[in-house]
């Protein structure tokens, strides 16, 4: 199954247009995309998702057994916005082996004394795998934008006058550094999970005693800064959506289509690659052949 290429039209746009996260829904696309075969709402979701996961793993070994390219998943969004859930449903049907997710957590003395990329630089995936980068170096140009005194511990002048042009700097940066991935064989695929306000998963949190420990007193302060970082999201999604690594603002206010879509943009992702099977040669053939030989022979 593959998802209908004008939802991957609807959840994208085109470098130098407007992100416009207030004129999208949070909840559902336009366009009817759901398996009409099946049963509603939820468990039609759940049967589109288990077929791109078929989808994905396929995707996977092929992506492994011609060790070309390499796919960098990058998934950001506000906190609670579903971004755990999602890796760890649209991944159940990937090989462990040829997978990687990373959460960059608070910098450490180390990497602050490094530029802004490197700590990300380092943990890009291999040709063949995929990597997962369960918030990114967005984080730069998002946390910080909100948080600027955080670029003082980064020995960064963060003066106002300053503070817009290294905004503009990094936004340079980042378009440079994704550019220089996708021509050397990795394609990023940027996931924005756009969720609603009124969606307030910490409350669902708070009500679930198996789901305390996800719940912080910092994540709380966070939301107080709902409107400053959906600002700095409007601004960093207009400024880094490129022909070689646009990004998809998916509806996240419902779990089970947020996590379908994901599934699909990223089946058809790989699709996209057009990947091959490795071919082997007379000499490779002809080992294969006596290995068979002698193993029918034993």
């Amino acid at each position: 199954m593959k998802l209908d290429p004008a939802v991957i039209e609807e959840l994208t746009f085109s470098s130098g247009e407007a992100a416009n996260l207030e004129g999208r829904s949070t909840e559902s696309t336009t366009v009817t995309w759901l398996n009409t075969t099946g049963p509603h709402g939820k468990e039609v979701a759940k049967d589109d998702l288990r077929s791109f996961v078929e989808d994905l793993e396929a995707s996977q070994e092929l992506l492994w057994a011609s060790s070309s390219h390499a796919l960098l998943l990058i998934l950001q969004g506000m906190d609670a916005a579903g971004k755990d859930g999602t890796i760890k449903h649209v991944m159940s049907g990937v090989n462990p082996q040829g997978c990687q997710v990373l959460a960059f957590k608070q910098p450490s003395a180390e990497e602050l004394e490094h530029d802004f990329l490197w700590r990300y630089r380092e943990a890009l995936p291999e040709r063949g795998m995929i990597g997962i980068f369960n918030r990114s170096y967005y984080e730069e140009v998002l946390v910080v934008r909100v948080h600027p005194e955080l670029l003082g511990d980064m020995n960064v002048d963060s003066s106002a006058g300053s503070a817009e042009r290294i905004w503009r700097d990094r936004y340079e940066d980042i378009n440079a550094f994704e550019h220089h991935l996708h021509r050397n064989g990795t394609r990023i695929v940027k996931i924005f999970l756009h969720v609603s306000k009124e969606k307030n998963r910490f409350l669902e949190r708070l009500g679930d005693p198996s789901k305390h420990w996800k719940f912080s007193m910092a994540d709380l302060a966070e939301r107080g800064h709902w409107d400053e970082y959906q600002a700095a999201y409007e601004e960093t999604l207009t400024a880094t959506s490129t022909p070689w690594a646009p990004w998809f603002i998916v509806p996240a206010d419902h779990k089970y289509p947020l996590r379908a879509l994901v599934g699909g943009i990223l089946a058809h992702a790989i699709d996209q690659m057009d990947l091959r099977s490795p071919k082997l040669g007379p000499d490779e053939l002809e080992s294969l052949a006596q290995a068979r030989a002698e193993l029918q022979a034993e």
